[in-house]
C-alpha cells in the first residue's frame, strides 16, 4: 500500500510539473478568451492516456506499479479537468456563451478522439 501511495504521489508530482512548465510557454500570441493552455493539456493528456491503456492491453510490460505511476499519477497530475470546469463557469459568469459551449465540445470530442488514437496506435503492427 505504501509502495502504491509514493508511486501515484510520485506521478502526480512529475504531471503536475510538467502541467506548470507547459502554462510558462508564450502563449500570449493567443489573445482569445478560449482557454487554449488547459485545452491542449487535456488533449494531449487524454492521447498520452490512450496510448499507455493500448499498450498495457497489447503487451505485458505494464504491471501495476507502472500504470499507477503513469496512468493514475501522471496522467492524473497533468490533466486539469478541475480547471476545465472553473474556466467554463467563467465563461459563463461573463457571458462567452458560443466561447463555453465551443471549448466545452471540442475538448469533449478530441479528449475522447485522443484516446481512441492513442490505442490505435499502440496497436498498431500487432494484435
Amino acid at each position: 500500500m505504501g509502495m502504491n501511495i509514493f508511486l501515484v504521489g510520485l506521478g502526480g508530482m512529475v504531471g503536475s510539473i510538467f502541467r506548470y512548465l507547459i502554462s510558462l510557454l508564450g502563449w500570449s500570441i493567443f489573445s482569445s478568451a478560449f482557454p487554449l493552455r488547459t485545452f491542449f493539456i487535456n488533449v494531449s493528456g487524454s492521447l498520452i492516456i490512450g496510448l499507455l491503456y493500448g499498450f498495457s492491453q497489447r503487451t505485458d510490460w505494464m504491471s501495476e506499479h507502472w500504470r499507477l505511476l503513469l496512468m493514475t499519477g501522471f496522467c492524473g497530475g497533468f490533466t486539469t479537468f478541475s480547471t476545465f470546469s472553473l474556466e467554463n463557469f467563467n465563461l459563463l459568469r461573463n457571458g462567452e456563451y458560443l466561447t463555453m459551449i465551443g471549448y466545452t465540445t471540442a475538448s469533449i470530442l478530441l479528449g475522447v478522439g485522443g484516446v481512441v488514437l492513442g490505442m490505435r496506435l499502440a496497436f498498431l503492427g500487432g494484435k
